[in-house]
């Protein structure tokens, strides 16, 4: 499987951005999704997970009710919709999958995609 993160940018501090997440060479429709990031100086973090069939999602604590991840298994692809963003949202942004049940723990995600860098000016 194969994963291109794109939507990244500069936003100003309570601004909106959407990212996405393309996957291929698999069967998207039986992959949780998931995003994480990774701030400059920083350890990579969870952000949030999405099910395989949309029923199961999941956030951080530091972005709920800001973010709101969806998926379309027809187009193969993932979202992470971030709104009123922070400065503290700046990062390089990661989407992830692996098979089977949901998880916040990156070590269990098979694979990966290269990062979009999101940068929040206050």
């Amino acid at each position: 499987v194969q994963l291109q993160a794109s939507g990244g940018g500069l936003a100003q501090a309570g601004g909106s951005l959407r990212l996405s997440c393309a996957a291929s060479g698999g069967t998207f429709s039986s992959l949780s999704m998931s995003w994480f990031r990774r701030a400059p100086g920083k350890e990579r973090e969870f952000v949030s997970v999405i099910s395989w069939s949309g029923g199961t999602i999941d956030y951080a604590d530091s972005v709920k009710g800001r973010f709101t991840i969806s998926r379309d298994n027809a187009k193969n692809m993932a979202y992470l919709q971030m709104n009123s963003l922070k400065p503290e949202d700046t990062a390089v942004y990661y989407c992830a999958a692996k098979r089977g049940v949901v998880s916040m723990r990156d070590w269990f995600y098979d694979y990966w995609g290269q990062g979009t860098l999101v940068t929040v000016s206050s």
